[in-house]
């Protein structure tokens, strides 16, 4: 299903500083009891001076613990595997959750301001003309044959969960920044930087909340950060 967003409505169009924002991802789950701290903490950025500029938050829902008796319905797969390919990476230890990764490298002192690296690495923009079909464009700071991927995510804040069993049985949970779908395209070099075309859609029935999109870009085949830039989309009706 694809994000719903009135075709009527102005271009949508994020752009990022040239100097680099941080990329935050939390990796957490429904079925884990030391999760809530953690995306309680992530909630509080939607009100932080810097988000979509200087850090672009994004939480992945993995799917490891739903053997423990509760299934989350945001989690995936492909997000149990993006935190694999992290860990193996780092050459550490293995999956936990709540796991926070700060542009590529794990994040321990995570109750703290996220620090955006600073470094100038280039111009990333994303432009819709209805909030489902995409174009990215990055100009990198350095000039150079490197090829690159593109990667996007659409987000919801405000999802509320009542969990029945598990470790959290008994509890509402908020989730923000959740992750429903994630793309990644080659960005092709054109005359000007790189650019890529894509279609975000959501897994989930529609839910309620507010729609965000985070994009980022990486060197390809590699899973750190280049650049990052997101936004609100708009608001999501009552699932029916």
């Amino acid at each position: 299903m694809l994000a719903a967003v009135a075709t009527d409505a102005a271009p949508i169009q994020f752009e990022s500083l040239d100097r680099q924002a941080a990329l935050v991802e939390l990796f957490t789950s429904e079925g884990c009891s030391s999760c809530p701290p953690a995306e309680a903490w992530l909630s509080r950025l939607k009100e932080a001076p810097g988000l979509w500029s200087d850090f672009v938050p994004l939480a992945f829902h993995v799917d490891y613990w739903d053997y423990l008796g509760w299934r989350d319905k945001w989690a995936s797969k492909t997000f149990s595997d993006r935190q694999r390919a992290y860990v193996q990476s780092w050459r550490s230890g293995g999956l936990y959750t709540p796991a926070f990764v700060l542009n590529g490298k794990e994040w321990l002192g995570w109750k703290g301001a996220p620090p955006a690296p600073g470094n100038k690495s280039g111009v990333l923009k994303a432009t819709s003309e209805d909030g489902e079909h995409w174009q990215v464009t990055f100009v990198p700071a350095s000039p150079g044959a490197s090829p690159y991927e593109a990667h996007a995510a659409l987000l919801a804040c405000g999802l509320l969960s009542d969990v029945k069993a598990g470790e959290n049985a008994g509890r509402r949970l908020q989730h923000d920044f959740t992750v429903l779908s994630l793309v990644e395209q080659p960005l092709v070099r054109k005359r000007e930087g790189f650019q890529a075309t894509f279609i975000l859609a959501a897994r989930q029935k529609r839910p309620e909340g507010r729609l965000a999109l985070a994009v980022w870009a990486t060197h390809t085949g590699q899973l750190e950060s280049q650049q990052a830039v997101g936004g609100w989309i708009a608001e999501m009706e009552k699932a029916k």
